[in-house]
């Protein structure tokens, strides 16, 4: 290893590894919360996916917070269903935007107090307006200012408001990773697209993630830049455009087309480092991990744009006195500069990245934010490398990123439609 490779992070990260001189008595501060003043510590049962549910974040934020944490991690249709239907069987909900409004409509979330956002007046304008940059593409369906605010009559909406459904934290940009071994690296921006997805060089060894309400926009994605066809709205598909994309994929199904599809992260790694699939729905921690592994997985910058998302921590409806104490600061905690820090190198953003800047390598903020070439060889969270000397972040930077969203993850009205023929589909 040369003189400037940063050293692999232990398993678990210190303090001492990541924390500025002076930041670990900030953090003990400003969330050693006294309004917890049970005897016993308070427990906190936090609901979510595996992106953001790791034992070194429960870990750090247990020691930084002074409470226990209980984190369930699954399947994004899976834990949806847990999180609609028993509001009692967690206090925290981690998941993405698109779970929004199935949560709000069922009653499961209660509206947070934006006067109990510590950090509130940080947070960018991705959140709050859906843009980073005024020309920036809003992108078709629920951008996430769209569904943050409680309006008066107790829907939500854009009209900024003292209560918010939700509280912007992680987010990025998503497509599709491809073994660079099997497939010729594509141009970012110019040759990469949505289509390889439908390519029949390709038959066999696809898969696509199995959430409705994501999956059905990577596959319109794909068909519309193949050509297969095209929507009045894909942000919001029709009743007859969720049937004419369903048999679609049916028929490619059928011929063999589909290796499987995902639940899962650890699933869609275990796809592609299998060898199982060349190409795939993905998430970045995946293709971070995948390189990490050693299969040279490449992250997609889609001609076509991105299909966006928001990460939304949300309290249950049933969760209350120092509970509901101990869920605020967990979420403060949240923007606190440590995590935001510690999921940029999976590849994830923060809604407000200039607390997490101090806390990262100026190396590895030029490389995940601006979107520079690597000046040194730069790790995952799992200690392992991830990026290599020189090489640069498909896509570019985050502005570059959230300039170019096609579609964010969104509910569409047909919602329950969709899941008897995703039911289908999988069945088919």
């Amino acid at each position: 290893m040369g003189d400037d490779a940063v050293a692999p992070p232990k398993p678990l990260f210190s303090r001492r590894a990541f924390l500025k001189k002076g930041a670990v008595a900030v953090v003990a501060s400003q969330f050693a919360v006294p309004m917890i003043r049970a005897a016993a510590r308070t427990k906190l049962r936090v609901l979510g996916t595996h992106v953001t549910l790791l034992e070194e974040i429960r870990q750090q934020a247990q020691a930084d917070l002074g409470i226990d944490l209980e984190f369930s991690p699954g399947g994004d249709p899976q834990i949806l269903h847990q999180a609609s239907t028993r509001p009692d069987s967690f206090d925290v909900y981690e998941q993405w935007s698109n779970s929004i409004k199935v949560l709000w409509r069922a009653g499961s979330i209660q509206a947070l107090d934006v006067g109990r956002i510590r950090h509130w007046d940080e947070i960018n304008g991705l959140s709050k307006t859906g843009r980073l940059t005024p020309g920036a593409r809003l992108g078709a369906g629920d951008s996430p200012h769209k569904i943050l605010f409680v309006q008066p009559g107790g829907s939500l909406g854009p009209g900024a408001s003292e209560q918010i459904s939700f509280l912007p934290y992680v987010h990025n940009a998503d497509s599709f990773g491809y073994n660079a071994a099997q497939i010729p690296r594509g141009i970012p921006y110019e040759t990469e697209s949505w289509a390889w997805l439908f390519d029949e060089k390709y038959r066999g060894r696809v898969a696509l993630i199995n959430e409705p309400s994501i999956g059905i926009f990577d596959a319109a994605l794909a068909a519309r830049a193949k050509g297969l066809m095209d929507f009045a709205d894909i942000g919001n598909l029709t009743r007859l455009e969720i049937d004419r994309l369903i048999a679609i994929l049916l028929t490619y199904k059928k011929r063999g087309h589909f290796r499987g599809f995902w639940s899962s992260v650890p699933r869609s790694v275990e796809l592609m480092a299998s060898g199982e699939v060349v190409i795939e729905s993905m998430f970045s921690p995946a293709a971070s991990e995948l390189n990490g592994m050693g299969v040279p997985c490449i992250y997609a910058a889609p001609k076509e744009g991105y299909r966006a998302w928001h990460g939304v921590m949300c309290l249950s409806a049933q969760t209350t006195g120092a509970v509901r104490d101990a869920a605020y600061a967990y979420m403060n905690w949240w923007l606190s500069g440590w995590p935001g820090a510690f999921i940029a190198r999976q590849g994830y953003y923060i809604s407000n990245p200039q607390r997490a800047r101090p806390l990262m390598k100026p190396e590895e903020w030029d490389y995940w934010y601006e979107g520079k070439p690597a000046a040194i060889p730069l790790y995952g969270t799992d200690g392992k490398l991830s990026v290599a000397k020189g090489e640069t972040r498909n896509g570019g930077s985050y502005t570059r990123r959230f300039e170019n969203v096609a579609v964010w993850n969104t509910v569409l009205d047909q919602y329950e439609y969709l899941l008897l023929r995703w039911k289908e589909l999988l069945l088919g």
